[in-house]
């Protein structure tokens, strides 16, 4: 049996309203907590989901008077959103705040990225999952996803916002240890950039050359996206598909409780990197369309295939020859998180 996606072309908040009409949101109930799942986009990043086109989704969660918000969690990196005090600013600077939305925001993990439940999984990589609190004690779960490149995934959608964002942030130091990246410290100038964005001050500065202390790296990857020299680098033949099925793990813990889930991806403002990018970054397509389901897998294979055919390429195996982003998927319907196959009804 196929798993139904809709999808609906442009990501106006017409094109949104018009999608969500097809939906059938009549699992949701009055004074049932309802998280929304988001990312509210780095500092200096101008390319995720603008929280206007959510505003649709909100207006329809009002009116079935369930208790709504909007979350995301911790980060282990060094920048805005590695503490609930400075993302919650910062998502009110993205106009992610109760003034603009309607609903509350909560970062899901609390505010050092402590507050998290276990949850037992017994599967390949973990035994049991440390979900952020917000997450796993919400009734539903409506995961709304940008569509973009990837580093270690080669694309990012709901199976990465599922595992890696709903991890608190000590699972992420978890789900991104197996990632050691590589120094050539023949193209060290000795900036020093990379050892002040470090979280695990993994990296220092001797005799004008960047040294790593191996055991106290994280995995994190900040040094690679730091550094204009290209100093460091990722053992592609030896990271990627771990990451991506320990994260895949973890979406199944996210979701394992809930009632009802929706999965939703906007095919809009298609970088090569993800939104975690403290920079600009320049767009390769927009306002391609929006994709929604109810199994997660369907929901990004689908996505996937819309975007290469709107680029006639495979343009993220294109932005990222050494990642094979497939483990993802095929790791994801080998536990059960969902299908390939799907049917789509075009609204």
């Amino acid at each position: 049996m196929t798993s139904v996606v809709y999808y609906v072309k442009g990501c106006s908040t017409t094109s949104f309203e018009k999608l969500l009409e097809k939906l059938d949101l009549s699992f949701i109930s009055p004074n049932e907590f309802v998280a929304i799942k988001t990312h509210f986009g780095e500092e200096n990043n101008i390319t995720f989901i603008s929280p206007e086109v959510y505003l649709p989704l909100v207006k329809i969660l009002k009116q079935k008077n369930c208790l709504a918000y909007f979350t995301d969690t911790n980060t282990i990196y060094r920048g805005k959103r590695a503490n609930a005090v400075e993302h919650l600013i910062l998502a009110s600077k993205h106009k992610f705040d109760i003034n603009f939305l309607g609903i509350p925001v909560i970062i899901a993990d609390g505010l050092k990225g402590n507050d998290y439940v276990e949850v037992e999984i017994s599967l390949n990589y973990f035994e049991k999952a440390k979900i952020a609190s917000s997450i796993y004690y919400s009734d539903i779960l409506i995961c709304l996803s940008h569509f973009k490149g990837h580093i270690l995934f080669g694309f990012a959608g709901t199976i990465k916002n599922l595992g890696m964002g709903c991890a608190a942030r000590p699972a992420k130091y978890l789900l991104h240890n197996v990632l050691k990246p590589k120094v050539d410290t023949t193209k060290c100038t000795a900036c020093g950039i990379c050892v002040k964005v470090c979280p695990a001050e993994a990296l220092k500065i001797e005799n004008k050359k960047v040294v790593m202390i191996v055991e106290k790296c994280v995995g994190c990857g900040e040094c690679i996206h730091v550094c204009e020299k290209r100093v460091f680098s990722i053992p592609w033949d030896l990271s990627y598909k771990e990451v991506q099925e320990r994260t895949v793990e973890y979406a199944y813990a996210a979701i394992k409780n809930k009632k009802k889930c929706l999965f939703i991806n906007f095919l809009d403002n298609i970088t090569k990197d993800c939104d975690c990018i403290n920079k600009k970054q320049e767009v390769l397509a927009k306002d391609i369309g929006i994709v929604a389901g109810f199994d997660p897998v369907s929901v990004d294979f689908c996505s996937l295939k819309i975007v290469n055919d709107y680029f006639k390429k495979d343009i993220f195996k294109e932005l990222w020859k050494e990642i094979d982003y497939n483990p993802q998927i095929e790791y994801a319907v080998k536990i059960g998180l969902g299908k390939k196959e799907y049917s789509i009804v075009e609204v």
